[in-house]
């Protein structure tokens, strides 16, 4: 691998197809928010990730560049990349048959407060909102920045929904109850109820 944005953009095309593939690994939603409830975070992230794709050096977009990150540091936010992108799959693996790439309820869906969800209540968010921040810093350009603020945006309206809708199909008291407990999407912060 020649550069860290040659290993990033592989680090992120193996996740994206590992992602894809793992989408047969997953029960039958029974319940999900009203029609149009998603449109947000859908553009939002959608917007974001073109922004990022074409505003990365050679993108085709023109971007003014206000940093290069040396080689050095640029492998250390690959690293942070990877550990991000880690931390999904921790957390989708813990949720095994629950996990949906939209927000649902699943047969038998129940509160997850172990594993990576005993951190965070959203650890797959936390982990992009990382993977894609440690991104951003790491391309550098105004344009590819912009897609990163977007797609982390994306990832707390969506996590938002969210609460809001697992509250409403788990049950407010015991939802509120291990919102109390556990931070939203940044670990070891004080909790409170989102």
């Amino acid at each position: 691998m020649s550069s860290p944005l040659s290993a990033v953009a592989l680090v992120w095309l193996a996740w994206v197809a590992s992602w894809l593939a793992g989408r047969l690994w997953a029960d039958r939603a029974e319940a999900r928010p009203r029609r149009g409830r998603e449109m947000p975070y859908v553009a939002l992230n959608v917007a974001g990730s073109l922004l990022m794709v074409l505003g990365r050096p050679g993108g085709g977009l023109p971007s003014w560049a206000p940093w290069r990150v040396a080689v050095a540091p640029g492998w250390s936010l690959v690293g942070l990349s990877v550990a991000g992108l880690a931390f999904t799959w921790w957390a989708r693996l813990h949720l095994g048959r629950l996990w949906s790439s939209s927000v649902t309820r699943k047969a038998e869906h129940r509160i997850v407060d172990t594993g990576p969800y005993a951190l965070v209540r959203h650890p797959i968010y936390t982990g992009l909102i990382l993977a894609v921040l440690a991104t951003g810093a790491l391309l550098g350009g105004a344009t590819a920045c912009l897609g990163t603020l977007l797609v982390a945006s994306g990832m707390c309206v969506k996590a938002r929904l969210e609460e809001r809708f697992l509250r409403e199909q788990l049950g407010a008291e015991a939802y509120d109850a291990y919102a109390r407990r556990v931070p939203m999407l940044v670990p070891f912060l004080p909790s409170r109820r989102s």
